[in-house]
């Protein structure tokens, strides 16, 4: 079945006569989702209005939630690291599997124990990717970028860009000591702060998303520190100098999910929007957006990106690429305390 025929079907299926024009779902997502060439196809195949609202880190989307009233949002994207901590909260909604991909995703980032409790799926992994380095290749060897050794040498002061958010940071030097990112303790910070000061010593800025991407754009920064494809996807059709690179002691993974939210007034036409993203088609969409790229979970999305998209999006290597990395550190409330501390330290030093 084509993907028209599939959400016109399942939009008749859920809508009343002549209602669907008026049908609206606010979602709330990261930026990558407001993309028109990801969302105008789906209203335009059923008929379903997606108000979107972007947001930045978990706590704001959780913030708007809770001044929200109950129904006013319908869809969520969420890091994924961050599922369980909304469904303790109760905020996400069952999702039956009978209309999931399961079979068709990465089975590396379907993240059961994140995304499932007591049997039950409320999000589904939709994108992910690599928290890694990003540099100039025409500036920077490629054994310079072997491992953070070289980086964290006074060759590189004042050439380097951090990614300001404190876990995929501390993940990349956690992996860079040989640490087990699932199993880190406040014992093996001091080793980790070391690392960071390191980072920092020589680093020209530390960063969000565009200022990252632009440092490395401008020729302001060589490397970025926690960078990836998802910072040098979209740069590298006209740029392609910069690229990126996972260190041999490899480095650390991020994954968005995507689910409908427990007092969704419009559940069905939510899980519409949902099944549309994760199929082969909306997986493409969402991979190459114009905010930043990253690997769809889908498989199938293969079937309909470029061969120069699957090249940037390296394709081809994602077994090996996974088969390297670690999962986002994942601290209890005391060791998140400790790693914000130090980071907090690191930024002000």
């Amino acid at each position: 079945m084509t993907l028209r025929r599939l959400l016109v079907s399942t939009a008749l299926a859920v809508l009343s006569a002549g209602a669907a024009a008026a049908q609206t779902i606010n979602a709330l997502v990261w930026c990558d989702h407001a993309d028109p060439a990801l969302i105008a196809p789906f209203e335009e195949a059923t008929g379903i209005r997606v108000n979107l609202r972007e947001y930045e880190g978990t706590g704001a989307a959780l913030a708007m939630l809770e001044q929200s009233r109950p129904g006013d949002w319908d869809v969520l994207v969420i890091d994924g690291i961050d599922v369980p901590r909304v469904v303790e909260a109760g905020l996400l909604a069952p999702l039956p599997a009978d209309r999931l991909p399961l079979g068709d995703l990465f089975p590396q980032v379907v993240l059961e124990d994140r995304t499932t409790r007591d049997g039950a799926i409320y999000a589904v992994t939709e994108k992910f990717g690599y928290n890694t380095l990003s540099y100039n290749s025409a500036r920077v060897p490629e054994a310079d970028v072997a491992s953070l050794d070289r980086l964290l040498t006074d060759d590189y002061a004042g050439r380097i860009a951090i990614y300001d958010y404190y876990l995929p940071v501390i993940g990349i030097a956690a992996a860079h000591l040989g640490l087990d990112t699932q199993s880190l303790t406040e014992a093996d910070l001091p080793a980790i702060r070391e690392v960071l000061f390191a980072m920092k010593d020589r680093a020209a800025t530390v960063g969000e998303v565009v200022a990252s991407q632009t440092a490395l754009a401008t020729g302001e920064v060589d490397v970025v520190i926690g960078g990836g494809e998802w910072l040098t996807g979209v740069l590298e059709p006209e740029q392609p100098e910069l690229t990126w690179t996972i260190p041999d002691r490899g480095a650390v993974l991020w994954s968005q999910a995507i689910g409908v939210l427990a007092d969704s007034r419009e559940p069905e036409a939510a899980l519409a929007f949902v099944e549309y993203i994760l199929s082969p088609e909306g997986q493409a969409r969402l991979a190459t957006s114009s905010c930043y790229w990253g690997m769809p979970a889908n498989r199938r999305a293969g079937e309909h990106l470029t061969e120069e998209q699957k090249r940037i999006l390296r394709w081809d290597s994602q077994e090996d690429y996974l088969s390297r990395v670690q999962l986002y550190p994942a601290p209890d409330e005391a060791l998140d305390a400790a790693m914000q501390d130090l980071w907090l330290e690191m930024l002000q030093r």
